[in-house]
């Protein structure tokens, strides 16, 4: 674990902080790639993750802000100002919607622009998650797998003490400040992560439907975060084990199902039909 990589005076720079800036030049750099080969101007690329990064932080945080109203109430100033607390799904739903908008204005090929944006997603979240790993959030439940990571540090440390809070279930010998072994879920969405980005890169030379690509990570993404949120120590979860996340999930992989078959069916309506054959 590297929480902080140097000060500079009074100023902190973080691991997560840098990590999350990786994640936006990636994603703008894989985005450029993609819009030249599709011919439209690789600049925009870099003018859509300028969107995204704005917006998708204010989203990140403003969800953060609603899911935890009770101590936001309590202490605005401290829950608005600290660097903590940034949650991807608010992130990606303002993010998503702020450039559908800028798309419109532009007069852009939408479905066009999301073909691309798709595997930059992709390989931005996993560059984003290993910010996650290197400070110690988001980790797991207790595990005894040879991979597990134990977080001393972490943000906030994984103690037997926490992950009740958490709502996860700890034998009741073990005292609250002993540091557990935990699932290392940021390194699990990495990985996912990273297979679904390079799916995706494979895929885009043999799918030329516009919208198919999107439509397909939005799908993956879906599952793989429902997926990793069984391991995730979480405090948010309702309707039995699920958790808000799950919830989620779900509507976006059905979104990114139904959108898949939408697009592909409109593409197979407007192809011309094979001329029959005369006996």
């Amino acid at each position: 674990m590297f929480p902080v990589l140097f000060r500079i005076g009074g100023f902190t720079v973080t691991s997560f902080g840098v990590m999350i800036a990786l994640s936006f030049v990636a994603g703008g750099w894989i985005l450029a790639k993609e819009l030249k080969r599709k011919g439209q101007d690789p600049e925009q690329a870099w003018d859509l993750a300028g969107w995204a990064a704005i917006f998708g932080i204010l989203g990140a945080k403003l969800y953060y802000l609603i899911l935890n109203w009770q101590q936001t109430v309590a202490d605005p100033r401290h829950m608005i100002l600290s660097r903590s607390g940034l949650v991807w799904y608010g992130g990606f739903i303002l993010a998503a919607l702020a450039i559908l908008w800028r798309l419109h204005r532009l007069k852009l090929p939408i479905l066009t622009f999301a073909d691309g944006i798709a595997p930059a997603l992709a390989l931005g979240y996993a560059v984003g998650r290993v910010g996650c790993f290197l400070v110690g959030d988001d980790y797991g439940g207790p595990t005894s797998r040879p991979w597990g990571i134990a977080f001393p540090q972490g943000a906030p440390p994984s103690t037997a003490g926490n992950l009740r809070e958490f709502g996860v279930s700890v034998p009741a010998s073990i005292p609250d400040n002993v540091v557990m072994t935990v699932h290392p879920t940021q390194l699990y969405e990495t990985a996912m992560s990273l297979a679904i980005f390079f799916l995706l890169w494979k895929l885009r030379h043999r799918i030329a439907v516009p919208g198919a690509i999107w439509f397909i990570w939005l799908t993956l993404a879906g599952v793989e975060r429902f997926i990793v949120e069984i391991f995730r120590a979480k405090d948010d979860r309702f309707l039995g084990a699920l958790t808000v996340a799950q919830l989620i999930s779900l509507l976006i992989a059905a979104i990114g199902v139904a959108g898949y078959v939408a697009v592909t069916r409109r593409a197979a309506q407007r192809s011309p039909a094979p001329a029959t054959a005369r006996a």
